[in-house]
């Protein structure tokens, strides 16, 4: 579509949304790709980047742009990717290389697969209890290409894809297309309230916690995938060298926000005479990884060490704490809006 700019998928819905996306719009700000109009629903810019182009949509789609080169570049769940690319396969026999290039760390669901209490617990007892009475296997999704491929996984693994390898997809309820075979219901959510009334045999839901299909009294017979929201491309783009520049630039520093998220660096000043004890202390508890960052003076030196708050074994308090009780001065904490090692950690 455009030649000269790089043309990004800029998801609707919840990932727009500042309380329920995982804190997108920050994390692009921090990155320095500040939006306008992306928050308030688009038209998306890209206020003080000229080569970047915001093309809204929903996830949903993301996949099948991607696929046609509508987008160079799609920020989107997995599931959804996953989705568009098993649509185009099972149903128009075409295969279509879709790349994660960087995952963002957020809006992590799980995929599973759902049934009545009652039914078995394994989910090939659950398949064979089904194709030993059922000429039809009802499934009810949202994303009905992944549970078409996740049934037809399920068939060949007991033995019983032969028989029941015709398929439908088709909205809630209507006419079946088919007389034996697996049909998938797509639905618009509340898929488990269809499964509890007996609306289909199976479902598959979108789930964190698992509590709104433990309060429809359904159980989960098989975890289909853990989806997150990542940056994926057509690999295609790597074989134009302008857009590929242009999409390196912007994975690195939409690295260096992800990467600084929950990360601090902390400065101190310490008298000389108790620099030995304090090292010891930030060797002994990982608080560098070559060395400390130190700026020797007359009486005192001056250290900065980076800490991520999430994953050491210490708490910020506690470092701070232990940090005074050695002697430490001025002690001041800075958040990290972006911390990028080298263009190494890109992985081509």
């Amino acid at each position: 579509m455009n030649n000269e700019k790089l043309v990004i998928g800029m998801p609707a819905g919840s990932l727009a949304n500042a309380s329920r996306g995982g804190n997108l719009i920050k994390l692009l700000n921090s990155a320095g790709f500040e939006t306008k109009g992306y928050e308030n629903g688009g038209p998306t810019e890209f206020k003080s980047i000229g080569y970047l182009f915001g093309w809204d949509g929903r996830p949903q789609e993301f996949g099948s742009q991607l696929g046609i080169q509508e987008l160079d570049v799609a920020i989107a769940g997995a599931d959804w990717i996953k989705e568009r690319v098993l649509e185009l396969k099972l149903e128009y026999g075409t295969d279509v290389e879709i790349e994660e290039v960087l995952p963002l760390n957020r809006g992590e669901v799980r995929i599973v697969g759902i049934a009545p209490n009652d039914a078995k617990d394994n989910v090939n007892d659950v398949f064979n209890d089904l194709c030993q009475t059922k000429e039809l296997i009802t499934i009810v999704s949202e994303m009905p290409y992944l549970a078409l491929h996740w049934a037809q996984e399920k068939l060949k693994a007991i033995g019983r894809f032969e028989d029941f390898k015709n398929f439908s997809v088709q909205k809630y309820k209507t006419p079946s297309k088919i007389d034996k075979g697996v049909v998938i219901y797509e639905t618009w959510g509340k898929t488990e309230a269809k499964v509890k009334n007996g609306g289909a045999d199976i479902g598959i839901e979108i789930t964190q916690t698992g509590s709104a299909i433990r309060n429809y009294k359904l159980k989960i017979i098989d975890e289909i995938m853990v989806s997150q929201t990542g940056v994926y491309i057509n690999p295609i783009l790597k074989k134009d060298p302008h857009k590929s520049h242009l999409l390196k630039m912007f994975l690195l520093n939409l690295y260096g926000s992800v990467d600084a998220e929950n990360k601090v660096i902390i400065f101190f000043n310490v008298s000389n005479e108790s620099m030995p004890e304090m090292e010891d202390y930030l060797r002994e508890n990982q608080l560098f990884a070559d060395e400390p960052t130190i700026n020797p003076g007359k009486t005192h030196t001056q250290l900065s060490i980076q800490v991520d708050t999430k994953r050491h074994h210490l708490s910020l308090a506690q470092i701070r704490f232990e940090l005074a009780v050695r002697n430490a001065v001025n002690i001041d904490t800075i958040p990290i809006e972006s911390s990028i090692s080298s263009i190494n950690v890109l992985e081509f």
